[in-house]
């Protein structure tokens, strides 16, 4: 199987963490051979290197690039793949139809709620999501050509984060939360819920646009002793090791990884109902939803666990039962080839 990846996007998203995991994975795959395509200057291709991989930088720009359309034509011409699969709307729109005795298949993979003018020359696209799936046909994708294959995350255990160093008492149920300081994140929600919380402590891993307006409204309820904000961490599982709760008060989230990596740390999950966690957690089995923007609902639920050790227990082994059954890098990794195998030479 000769599959060539392109990855256009930004430094820090969910995408292009999995990318760079599943790049890796492929590379791992002795039945596999992979040509990657990048950014130029990205973050990824250092890391890409490390596994063995040559990545080939392109320009990957605006409108007035018109070089690395003929570029990304060429790595094709010259490696033949079976499957080119893009991520995301540029590098997707950067990927040229085929010509001549070309037989690759175009597949592009979703991780969002995107605008599909920008896939009308893909062959199949796959949402990592069974709801993206839905939306997709719901806009008029065809249904056969439209594939549910979820992400997998990094199990590997990491110590946990000194709470001393972080001036956090060691006996105080901790939360943290992770993301990027966006009003989609809902911090706000959560900062809520902690001022109707006795005795709790959060911890916030994430930097962006909203981190004056949460420090602010920490202050205005009284709470902000009791709130860290961590900046950007590259270390989510010492995180999750660290934690009593995480919770994701999301008020948009299209997958919810750190549902999924929380799960595969051991970590009980409070969520908002969000797309992404509303189709991961069945509610009291393995996890807890709440209603979204609801912060005496969320309070409530951390409250119950903070409170109720056995379900936290009880929890926990059902996150990670779900973890195995479905969000493993080998369940995963093989639900790709075998759907590659299925579509190769279609063409």
């Amino acid at each position: 199987m000769r599959i060539l990846q392109a990855m256009a996007g930004g430094k820090h998203g969910g995408a292009e963490k999995f990318f760079l995991r599943l790049a890796i994975a492929f590379q791992n795959q002795t039945d596999v051979e992979q040509h990657v395509l990048v950014k130029k200057n990205s973050v990824w291709s250092a890391p890409l290197r490390d596994a063995g991989i040559k990545p080939v930088e392109l320009p990957f720009g605006g409108l007035l690039d018109i070089s690395s359309k003929g570029r990304f034509g060429k790595e094709i011409q010259s490696f033949d793949p079976d499957v080119v699969l893009t991520w995301m709307n540029r590098a997707t729109s950067f990927c040229p139809p085929r010509s001549g005795k070309q037989k690759f298949m175009h597949v592009a993979r979703q991780g969002g709620y995107y605008d599909l003018k920008y896939y009308q020359n893909c062959d199949h696209l796959i949402g990592n999501t069974q709801d993206i799936v839905d939306y997709l046909i719901n806009e008029g994708w065809p249904a056969e050509r439209a594939h549910y294959l979820p992400n997998f995350v990094d199990a590997t255990p990491l110590p946990p984060v000194s709470r001393a160093n972080l001036d956090t008492p060691e006996d105080a149920p901790l939360l943290v939360a992770l993301g990027r300081l966006h009003t989609n994140k809902a911090f706000d929600v959560l900062i809520t819920a902690l001022a109707q919380t006795a005795n709790t402590w959060l911890w916030i891993a994430g930097a962006g646009p909203e981190k004056e307006n949460l420090e602010n409204l920490a202050e205005k309820l009284g709470v902000s002793n009791r709130v860290r904000f961590l900046g950007w961490r590259d270390d989510a599982a010492a995180l999750y090791a660290t934690a009593d709760i995480f919770v994701c008060p999301s008020r948009h989230e299209p997958l919810g990884n750190v549902v999924i990596e929380a799960w595969a740390q051991h970590c009980p999950v409070i969520a908002a109902a969000a797309s992404g966690p509303k189709t991961l957690i069945n509610s009291g089995k393995n996890g807890l939803l709440v209603a979204m923007d609801d912060a005496d609902a969320l309070a409530e639920a951390i409250q119950r666990l903070t409170n109720e050790p056995d379900t936290c227990k009880a929890l926990v082994e059902a996150g990670f039962a779900a973890y195995q059954a479905s969000f493993t890098e080998e369940a995963v990794v093989q639900r790709y080839l075998e759907f590659f195998k299925t579509i190769a030479g279609q063409s």
